[in-house]
């Protein structure tokens, strides 16, 4: 199963939303998690509608609406969307205000916004879209998951112009949570050095990034992207080697072919030890890249990766803030992300030129 992605949009901690930087102007972070860069949110939501909305939902209606505006489509035959954690900083507001009011004479408003489902409940209603609308909650494998069903409607026909999303956020709360069982690092850092902290644990992030899939290419088209490939907790290096040569194997594909690996490098040992394992001896003839000193570690993190190899598809360039083992050739034609979330959710995704 194959798509063309025709329009994309991402929201993170750097200016990823504006069509006329690529990268090029990034800055370095000094902190102990990467939260976004703010868009102005009034170029796509009128301030009255504005106030009512959440940070996590603001920012995946400016990725929403951008992808759309990017494919010309103005109304989606379906929308799906796939977040790990969903409305945080709602539900813990809603858990706040239980435990402050004793359980009584609790308002539902909060309850009602912290519900996974919200973001694409608020972008249908934006919409006034009444068509396929369903939301993924699935960890490490949300986003993958929802790329997934998205191509099924496709290849099925039972979709033309699909918007998919992957969206996760965090608060403080949150990050303080996870810091107790070593799951983000706890101490601020430089993003730009994140490969050289020593710390336990990923950096932490948040982002959303959107796409308009369609099963025809069109004059916008950045990339086709295949379906995923997931895997949860290999019991070794060896099988990790086995699964992605019959991943690309399926495609027609060996790890000779691939151009352009993108890696998710997140500071933490472990998974960053597979890393680079792959990349000096599966991939050793392949360039490499990585990208989560730039959005940091979130349950749907590889939706920017996809984000970042499409633009690179279409411009043809790999971003020096990116790069590991340099890209020497002259054409972009088959880039592969693996990523490792939570040291157990393993995904591949291959995109190849549109």
């Amino acid at each position: 199963m194959k798509a063309y992605i025709n329009g994309i949009g991402a929201v993170s901690p750097q200016n990823t939303l504006s069509k006329d930087h690529f990268l090029d102007d990034v800055t370095a972070i000094e902190a102990h998690l990467l939260q976004i860069l703010k868009p102005d949110y009034k170029e796509f939501v009128s301030p009255k509608v504005l106030r009512r909305m959440s940070k996590i939902v603001r920012m995946s209606v400016a990725a929403a609406m951008t992808a759309m505006t990017e494919a010309n489509i103005e109304q989606p035959d379906a929308i799906l969307t796939g977040t790990g954690m969903g409305c945080q900083a709602d539900t813990e507001k809603f858990l706040n205000s239980v435990l402050n009011n004793n359980e009584e004479l609790l308002t539902p408003t909060a309850f009602i916004q912290s519900t996974h489902n919200t973001i694409g409940g608020q972008i249908a209603l934006m919409l006034q879209n009444n068509n396929y609308n369903l939301t993924y909650v699935n960890r490490g494998f949300s986003f993958e998951s929802a790329l997934l069903d998205s191509l099924l409607l496709l290849a099925e026909g039972e979709a033309k112009d699909v918007l998919l999303g992957g969206i996760d956020e965090i608060t403080e709360e949150s990050w303080l949570i996870s810091t107790k069982t070593g799951v983000y690092k706890k101490e601020a850092l430089n993003n730009f050095k994140l490969l050289e902290d020593r710390q336990q644990g990923a950096l932490s992030g948040e982002g959303a990034a959107f796409f308009m899939l369609s099963g025809k290419r069109s004059e916008t088209s950045y990339a086709q992207i295949t379906a995923p490939e997931t895997f949860y907790k290999p019991e070794s290096l060896a099988v990790i080697n086995n699964r992605i040569n019959q991943f690309l194997s399926g495609k027609s594909l060996t790890a000779e072919s691939i151009d352009l690996v993108l890696f998710g490098y997140n500071g933490d040992q472990k998974p960053d030890t597979i890393y680079t394992q792959l990349e000096d001896e599966l991939f050793s003839n392949s360039a490499t890249a990585y990208y989560k000193h730039l959005s940091g570690e979130y349950d749907t993190a590889v939706s920017f990766a996809v984000w970042l190899a499409a633009k690179i598809m279409k411009t043809g360039t790999v971003p020096e803030i990116i790069q590991k083992r340099r890209f020497s050739g002259s054409t972009l034609k088959n880039i592969l992300i693996y990523n490792i979330s939570h040291n157990m959710y393993h995904s591949l995704t291959l995109l190849q030129e549109a």
